[in-house]
């Protein structure tokens, strides 16, 4: 075991070496960076604390990091309308808010979390991760894709970008998924990794990022980044 993991070292190492980042063609999209994730008194589904301070204030210096390159930032945030959180097409959430009611805290799932219907879950973004007056903002977004059912492709394609450098909450579902989706569609792609945290806990956030590095694109530290963006 300790072989396979050392050739994948290897391999993810040597494919940092391979990746070129022009700074006129990269958008940072920072996805569902909001209260319901990274505000302890409003939050439904939220990181750890450690995490949270972690995310925020890395995804903070990110951000003034990549204004300085005049790179395009993209916030991308779910908003839900009450029949939507009443009737969510999720085949999952169903059954696993049942199975939810049958387990003692510890042992329940971030998936089937109650989300109030008596209005619009419209939950902010968090304001150390506020949007710039250059920044956009898409607060369409439905399910884990930052893609699907939003204009974030044609805004991206717009802008001239070939390279997508993804942030936010949770690494295993959105973070993951918006990944493969922006593979699918031809675009370079990079997580950072000090501004990247999941709610289902640590493991299926390494899993994830181990997916992403094995898989699809890069996994690089904001200095690792900044390097690349400098060259």
């Amino acid at each position: 075991m300790s072989g396979k993991t050392l050739g994948k070292t290897k391999f993810v190492e040597a494919m940092k070496e391979q990746l070129a980042i022009n700074p006129k063609t990269t958008a940072l999209v920072a996805v569902d960076m909001h209260q319901g994730h990274l505000d302890p008194d409003i939050g439904i589904m939220l990181v750890t604390e450690d995490e949270r301070k972690r995310v925020l204030a890395n995804a903070k210096d990110l951000l003034d990091r990549v204004r300085k390159y005049h790179i395009p930032v993209i916030h991308v945030v779910l908003h839900l309308r009450p029949i939507e959180i009443k009737r969510s097409n999720n085949q999952f959430l169903g059954p696993a808010r049942m199975v939810n009611e049958r387990l003692e805290p510890e042992e329940r799932s971030w998936q089937g979390k109650t989300v109030s219907g008596e209005g619009w879950w419209r939950p902010e973004i968090m304001p150390e991760v506020a949007p710039g007056p250059d920044d956009y903002v898409i607060n369409n977004k439905k399910t884990y894709s930052a893609f699907l059912g939003t204009d974030l492709e044609h805004l991206l394609r717009i802008l001239g970008i070939e390279t997508v450098a993804l942030i936010g909450i949770n690494t295993n579902t959105c973070i993951l998924c918006s990944s493969f989706e922006a593979a699918n569609r031809g675009f370079k792609v990079i997580v950072i990794s000090d501004c990247v945290a999941s709610a289902y806990g640590d493991d299926l956030h390494v899993s994830a990022l181990q997916n992403i590095a094995r898989c699809l694109g890069w996994v690089l530290t904001i200095p690792e980044f900044e390097e690349k963006l400098k060259r």
